[in-house]
């Protein structure tokens, strides 16, 4: 199998008249994970979105190039859903269902065909322990997933991304509600996790970037400036730009 898990060619994004990528092309090793860095309305979660056809949503969107997982074009693939289970996604906002802890977790496994309670059980509690939730929870897994707190209900998404088994992890800034000390935790968690899956993280946090990141790119205007592995970028980055971001010259 190759070592290339997902590919952009020539990918550009338009809303309208804007474009929100402009003509991309990179590819991310299986396993591995990979941090995007940029300024706001750089084009980073739009990049996301055309990995799990979320695009497809945004009726204003229109795509141009390829995005292949295993050499697949995404956009080829019939069902959309089945592509959606194997990508877990979770955005800088949680989005906690109206029901319990427990449920939450449950539900993706549940519609995927798992019914057995000893089964759901085991995942429920190894996904919230992923997502360094279990701890606080575990005692109330029958309350309402909406009644946590903001960072609780961010690691309740994490959680629920998790409870598929995801081959690929999209997390899209997903420590902006999470304390330093937890955030932390969650990094050493997926850097094991990435034994298992691919993980692409957009990240505002740079030293998070510069701490668990394998391959880093750098977005700028809904271009590629600079990508290569985490440790060259930061030790010698190719273009003064990428420098000024970096050092928090520019936001």
């Amino acid at each position: 199998m190759s070592s290339t898990h997902v590919e952009f060619h020539s990918v550009t994004v338009r809303y309208g008249d804007a474009i929100a990528l402009d003509d991309i092309s990179f590819s991310i090793a299986r396993n591995s994970i990979f941090g995007i860095v940029g300024p706001a309305n750089s084009g980073k979660t739009t990049l996301l979105k055309c990995i799990n056809r979320t695009i497809d949503f945004i009726a204003s969107a229109k795509v141009d190039g390829r995005v292949t997982i295993d050499g697949e074009d995404v956009r080829k693939i019939r069902n959309v859903y089945a592509l959606r289970r194997r990508i877990g996604m979770v955005f800088p906002l949680p989005v906690g269902l109206p029901m319990s802890i427990y449920d939450n977790v449950a539900y993706g496994p549940r519609r995927g065909g798992i019914h057995d309670r000893e089964t759901l059980d085991e995942i429920v509690e190894t996904s919230l322990k992923q997502a360094v939730l279990w701890d606080e929870v575990k005692d109330r897994l029958g309350s309402l997933g909406t009644k946590l707190s903001g960072g609780q209900q961010q690691r309740l998404t994490l959680a629920r991304a998790l409870s598929l088994q995801p081959e690929i992890l999209c997390l899209d800034e997903f420590s902006i509600a999470i304390d330093p000390v937890t955030t932390m935790k969650i990094e050493e968690i997926l850097v094991e996790l990435k034994g298992d899956m691919t993980i692409i993280l957009v990240t505002n946090l740079i030293q998070q970037a510069h701490r668990i990141a394998d391959d880093l790119m750098f977005l700028n205007d809904a271009e590629i400036v600079e990508v290569g592995p985490t440790e060259g970028v930061f030790a010698s980055p190719e273009h003064e730009i990428t420098a000024r971001y970096l050092t928090g010259e520019m936001g």
